[in-house]
């Protein structure tokens, strides 16, 4: 009876500390761990400011399943450092010094087809976010609202889905296909939205006075603008250039 009881005993408490009771318990343990380990997902960051890549280490240090590989401080590096590590996920920046994000998203999926980048930026205007996607972004992430739903963005990404938020879904959806304003037009745009007059304009880029009211006019055109104050607010709107660029 002693025995019958000590066994009693000992089953409660394996049961009561959580422990299998049987051999074969653990067998079956064993295996779901062996055919279902916890996948890891590599990731690499690059953006110029330290600070944001502290607080992107952070978030990504606070979940088991994402590991950091690699950080870079522009486009450039981001390329090396894919190539040398190739990382399951890329957090790019767009707005970097020398090769600038989309550059880089270019060269990297030139180079490994298939490569998951999301593109990580203050900006949220149309042709900014059709830009990124065109160069081969599988994501688009606001830096103001990115914190939990950069995991999940990350998470989505490596498992091959597209990352676009509701906010970045609802810009995109109003992108329309226009017709793109040529280099020259971009180029008088800046210096209008600088303020400069059209005779400033064409000692700057080295062209006649008449030259630029024609640029302004297809530019006004192209944007559905009725004047050049017009005509720059849309552009910086859409994100067809930033004043910083």
């Amino acid at each position: 009876m002693r025995g019958v009881r000590d066994g009693g005993q000992a089953g409660r408490t394996r049961r009561e500390s959580g422990m299998p009771r049987y051999p074969s318990e653990v067998l079956s343990a064993a295996r779901h761990r062996r055919w279902f380990p916890r996948v890891t997902i590599h990731v690499l960051i690059a953006d110029d400011h330290p600070v944001v890549r502290v607080g992107l280490r952070a978030l990504i240090a606070g979940e088991p399943d994402l590991t950091l590989v690699a950080e870079a401080a522009d486009g450039a590096e981001a390329v090396t450092l894919h190539r040398r590590h190739a990382p399951d996920v890329t957090l790019m920046d767009l707005r970097m010094p020398g090769v600038d994000g989309i550059t880089a998203i270019r060269a990297i999926v030139a180079e490994t087809p298939g490569a998951r980048v999301v593109a990580l930026t203050t900006y949220d205007g149309d042709a900014d976010i059709y830009r990124a996607l065109e160069a081969g972004a599988v994501g688009y992430l606001i830096k103001d609202t990115i914190g939990r739903d950069l995991v999940s963005a990350v998470r989505d990404a490596a498992a091959g889905r597209r990352v676009i938020p509701p906010p970045v879904a609802g810009r995109l959806a109003e992108y329309t296909p226009r017709v793109d304003l040529t280099a020259r037009e971009v180029e008088v745009l800046r210096y209008a939205a600088k303020g400069l007059s059209n005779r400033d304009i064409a000692r700057v880029i080295g062209r006649t006075e008449d030259t630029v009211k024609v640029h302004l006019k297809h530019i006004m055109a192209k944007l559905g603008a009725a004047d050049r104050t017009e005509a720059v607010t849309i552009a910086l709107q859409r994100g067809i250039f930033h004043l910083d660029d």
